[in-house]
């Protein structure tokens, strides 16, 4: 009788294990679906800037605005919809979110006037910034610990496959095809209504994992968690490390998007490339990053040198960044654009990650985090802004990746007087 309890006790753990093996892929997979959609969302605008220009008569300085007001909205978001998420269920939030992104990307194709078409955008931004926190954290309960960094880089690998799906969407559909620029929007709002409604239907809310179903591991690791004294924000950036790498961040994801936002529009109007080839040479970067990202992580979690990490890439990824406005010959250029791919911001983020990771204050770890996002996406705040008004004033967006790059400089010198060795003074 007893064997017979201890048989069937190991086969009902066999079938949890299995269901939850099942089940993590399954959350892997929606949310690596979710960035692709996020990320195609914000550059299938990109290659048909021109003729969003020239239908609401704006100039390289307003259509910066129309992605500046959408990532300003998407970050100031994001920490509020956290909370919402922790208190009323992370699933709740990010449909609610995907349905707000999706009818507005499909209402900005119908915008009759350039005021609508900011205010569509912007509440487009405010959709996709319910999705952040929420899916990192059903993730991260989902995923078994062992798996977890495979999980989240098949995650992360969903923005660069949308950042490529939206060039290409947009450059075949409209510079090849000759159809209108809204219609990649219309095409773009369906599949994220319908992922959002999954993500309500298919996910479940705080999954206990396999490993921590028979100890009282989770309870312990609570209550060790709880913090000894509240740390305030203002203590973060006190810390010199943190600090640093807010900087790095930010000068980081301040190139990233100048290249994003406006490389399809230089590609045509100061390189003279055309239809699917204006999509196909600006895929080059996120098709590039996918292995760099992989790769350099890897190597990272061997040695677990950030400062020797940072000063081989970040030096290779402003010449690239320089290289994309300085070059002529399309060889060259093509070879930067895989160069930068290889060691910008999707090789260098989870590098910084892990970085601000181990020197946070275990009580504040998620502010920590949270604060890194927010300064980091200041970047794509400024960066389509700036970079339109620098066309507009100086008539070449050369001097945009210029300063982009000169940026990343700063970012390089300013991490130099930083420690690999963990700072301990906001513990």
């Amino acid at each position: 009788m007893e064997n017979e309890k201890a048989l069937g006790g190991i086969k009902a753990r066999y079938q949890a294990m299995n269901v939850s093996q099942r089940y993590w892929w399954k959350v892997v997979a929606l949310c690596f679906v979710g960035w692709i959609l996020m990320y195609a969302d914000r550059t299938i605008l990109n290659p048909v800037q021109t003729l969003i220009a020239q239908e609401y008569h704006i100039n390289n300085t307003q259509l910066g605005l129309a992605n500046s007001i959408f990532f300003l909205t998407y970050a100031v978001t994001q920490i509020p919809f956290g909370v919402l998420g922790d208190k009323f269920g992370r699933r709740l939030v990010i449909m609610v979110g995907f349905l707000v992104f999706g009818i507005m990307t499909f209402f900005t194709g119908i915008a009759t006037s350039f005021g609508m078409f900011l205010l569509f955008r912007a509440l487009a931004g405010m959709g996709q910034g319910t999705y952040y926190g929420p899916q990192y954290a059903l993730s991260t309960e989902a995923i078994p610990t062992k798996d977890l960094t495979l999980g989240t880089a098949i995650i992360n690998s969903g923005m660069a496959f949308g950042t490529s799906g939206g060039y290409l969407l947009s450059s075949n559909l409209v510079l090849q095809r000759g159809m209108s620029w809204q219609t990649p929007f219309y095409i773009m709002a369906i599949p994220t209504i319908i992922v959002g409604v999954l993500f309500m239907v298919l996910l479940k809310e705080k999954v206990v994992r396999p490993e921590d179903q028979d100890s009282a591991a989770t309870a312990a690791a609570a209550e060790t968690a709880k913090p000894a004294a509240k740390t305030k924000v203002i203590d973060l950036f006190k810390n010199w490390n943190l600090l640093l790498a807010f900087i790095l961040c930010f000068c980081s994801i301040y190139a990233n998007f100048v290249i994003i936002t406006w490389l399809p529009q230089f590609l045509q109007a100061e390189r003279g490339f055309e239809g699917n080839s204006v999509g196909f040479i600006a895929s080059l970067v996120p098709w590039a990053s996918i292995p760099g990202a992989i790769i350099f992580a890897r190597i990272y979690d061997k040695i677990k040198k950030t400062k020797l990490m940072i000063s081989m890439l970040v030096p290779l990824s402003l010449l690239a960044v320089f290289g994309i406005a300085f070059v002529t010959n399309r060889t060259l250029l093509i070879v930067v654009l895989i160069v930068y791919g290889l060691t910008g911001k999707l090789a260098i983020d989870p590098i910084l990650v892990a970085f601000v990771t181990k020197n946070a204050p275990r009580a504040a770890l998620g502010t920590a985090l949270s604060a890194y996002n927010f300064i980091g996406m200041s970047g794509s705040i400024l960066a389509p802004y700036i970079t339109g008004w620098i066309a507009d004033s100086f008539g070449s967006m050369q001097i945009g990746f210029y300063l982009a790059a000169g940026l990343l400089l700063v970012g390089l010198i300013c991490f130099s007087f930083a420690s690999d060795k963990r700072n301990l003074t906001t513990d």
